[in-house]
């Protein structure tokens, strides 16, 4: 019986030890706010752009990272480019708003002006 104990111990010591799981939904949720932040033109706003370009570049890294086993590491890596690109999105659709609300904005001043 106690021999059974000890038989058990090594077992244990490898199913702790296997590598955490293969992050991808983390890695299309990453993807997904990338391509998002894109097609809103974050490319087009300077501080939007810096962090897609963030994103992007911690995207390749997790792979990197994936293909070395280092699946722990690069899932908090692909949080971390989720949230970039995240930031991306709203910094890219804040600017768009502003210069909707210049715009219209000039038009209410134009159509004062115009007004007796």
């Amino acid at each position: 019986m106690m021999y059974a104990k000890y038989a058990l111990v090594p077992l244990v010591a490898l199913t702790s030890c296997a590598g955490a799981p293969m992050p991808a939904e983390r890695l299309a949720s990453a993807e997904s706010a990338v391509r998002g932040a894109s097609e809103v033109g974050a490319e087009g706003t300077p501080q939007a752009s810096l962090h897609l370009k963030m994103a992007r570049d911690q995207i390749a890294q997790a792979r990197s990272m994936m293909g070395k086993g280092d699946n722990e590491a690069a899932a908090m890596v692909l949080a971390r480019a989720e949230a970039d690109a995240e930031l991306s999105l709203a910094l890219a659709r804040e600017t768009s708003a502003r210069a909707e609300a210049n715009a219209v904005m000039q038009e209410a001043q134009s159509l004062r002006q115009k007004s007796p």
